[in-house]
């Protein structure tokens, strides 16, 4: 599964990720970033996610734009025990893509081209 992030440079982007638990028992995560741009992803609501029974709970992924070359990432999503119920290991590709710039500021400046 792969999360696209498009966006403007220096824009902060949200996306959902929806986890379902289709089981009779409550499974818990621990969520860790991994990869060469892991800084740059945060997830909302802490790095715990509890996904009640026969449930399903929305993830928030947040990305700033701070870069024009692509971010990568994988969110991983560790499953603890609970109850003596393991739930699989889910990872999740995170990629960036700048589409466009939007100008903080101008500045107007005067200058001779040349001078000898």
């Amino acid at each position: 599964n792969t999360i696209e992030f498009t966006g403007a440079l220096h824009a902060t982007v949200v996306k959902q990720v929806r986890l379902k638990n289709p089981g009779n028992n409550i499974l818990m995560y621990n969520a860790v970033f991994v990869g060469r741009d892991a800084h740059a992803f945060t997830l909302l609501k802490g790095h715990s996610v509890t996904i009640p029974a026969m449930k399903q709970v929305f993830v928030n992924v947040e990305f700033t734009f701070h870069f024009l070359r692509p971010a990568e990432a994988v969110l991983i999503l560790i499953s603890n025990k609970v109850d003596g119920v393991d739930g699989v290991t889910l990872t999740f590709s995170l990629k960036s893509e700048v589409k466009h710039i939007e100008p903080v500021g101008m500045v107007r400046c005067k200058s001779p081209c040349y001078e000898m």
